[in-house]
């Protein structure tokens, strides 16, 4: 791994353990374990390594909707995908709540340059879950709607998770997601049938 990418991975770590703004480029650098001085050579501002960890959020975030899609046979299934991350990162969710959400959520608070650039990982996953709820044969201000919902139903569980430091609780949230959607597709089957 280059070091350039590797001080990119490494802030995007420090950035969802402890926060953009009281991450230091010295608790990068330390971590890395580069002096200063060549950390500059890479990066000349913080601000530079924030738009680097966001691409590195938004490339590995295209990478995961890809291999969902092309991994899952139905509409359902993709979207189950998508619900079931809180299950595979429910540890990580109790302690740190989700790395999307954190991350849009603090450059909000700080009314920093690079939060609309952060809400395009929101984005990306709106726009595929769109997708998966039209080809349930949802209308598409329907897909939309259900869509948004879902991922805020996925953000509030990341935050109560965080909140109670309860990662049990994600299994019965999901299980009840899984069940909205499941009513999606089974009512819009029906609609097809009539």
């Amino acid at each position: 791994m280059s070091t350039r990418k590797n001080i990119t991975a490494t802030a995007d770590e420090l950035f969802y353990h402890n926060g953009f703004d009281v991450t230091s480029f010295a608790d990068i650098a330390k971590q890395v374990g580069i002096s200063r001085g060549n950390f500059y050579h890479h990066f000349k501002t913080k601000d530079d390594i924030l738009e680097a960890v966001i691409d590195l959020r938004l490339a590995k975030t295209r990478d995961m909707l890809r291999l969902w899609a092309e991994g899952a046979e139905t509409p359902l299934d993709r979207i189950s995908c998508f619900i079931h991350i809180l299950i595979r990162n429910r540890r990580e969710i109790a302690k740190y709540g989700c790395p999307v959400g954190t991350l849009v959520s603090e450059l909000g608070k700080l009314d920093h340059v690079s939060k609309s650039h952060a809400a395009t990982l929101f984005t990306l996953f709106v726009d595929w879950l769109v997708t998966q709820f039209s080809d349930l044969g949802c209308e598409p201000q329907d897909a939309r709607h259900h869509a948004r919902h879902l991922l805020a139903l996925s953000q509030g569980v990341s935050s109560v998770a965080q909140a109670l430091q309860d990662d049990v609780f994600v299994d019965d949230e999901v299980n009840m997601m899984l069940d909205y959607v499941a009513e999606i597709a089974r009512t819009n089957s029906l609609k097809r049938k009539s």
